[in-house]
């Protein structure tokens, strides 16, 4: 289990690598529910159903904040005050997402960002695979 990790985080160097993690950036804004994580171990764990969902708001300095949200079924969202400020740097050949609240305050590198996917490493070494949120539509 833990080879299969190893290949994988390898693989993804390598995709990343033949990639400028700048045009990630574009990406990153949205909402997104966790499809997967994939854990230092190389155990994974699948979110079948995610009770939040994370927003992601950018602005043009690459500054910014990441904050969660219930979605309803009216299709609006239940949230607090509470977000975690970030800021994006690109640093040695890396994209990576610096986080701030008033208790802490964290690295997470981007390793691919398309328009449905983004998939983060934290600094355990545990990938998350998020996925484009997409409301639930109960009238189809």
């Amino acid at each position: 289990m833990i080879r299969a990790f190893c290949v994988s985080l390898v693989f993804m160097g390598f995709f990343n690598c033949s990639n400028n993690p700048e045009i990630f950036v574009e990406h990153i804004e949205g909402y997104w529910e966790i499809d997967e994580v994939t854990l230092k171990d190389g155990s994974k764990r699948d979110y079948n159903f995610n009770s939040t969902i994370d927003y992601i708001e950018i602005t043009d300095s690459l500054t910014g904040f990441r904050k969660k949200l219930k979605p309803n079924f009216s299709g609006t969202f239940e949230t607090s005050n509470d977000a975690e400020q970030l800021k994006i740097v690109l640093e040695n050949d890396s994209l990576n997402l610096y986080y701030k609240t008033p208790f802490h305050s964290w690295k997470e590198t981007v390793l691919n960002a398309t328009k449905d996917e983004l998939l983060i490493l934290n600094t355990n070494k545990d990938m998350y695979l998020y996925k484009r949120y997409e409301p639930i539509n109960l009238e189809e």
